[in-house]
């Protein structure tokens, strides 16, 4: 099984968590939202796979191309 690192593609602040680790996902459904410019960003799976593993929380703030999420397809 491959991983997939799944980045922000925004500066911004964590503000739902919508999946949970060990989650199954089809490609698209959403992971997190992000609060960018009072703006509600959802950050979706990228492809079809198992949560394996979230590196924020929410409230955490979050850099442009950082690493916040591992899937597994």
């Amino acid at each position: 099984m491959a991983r997939v690192e799944v980045e922000s593609e925004v500066a911004g602040t964590v503000w739902k968590l919508v999946a949970a680790v060990e989650s199954d996902l089809a490609r698209g459904d959403p992971i997190l939202i992000l609060e960018s410019m009072k703006m509600e960003i959802p950050v979706e799976a990228p492809a079809a796979g198992r949560l394996i593993e979230l590196r924020v929380s929410e409230e955490d703030p979050v850099e442009e191309g950082q690493v916040i999420a591992i899937l597994e397809t």
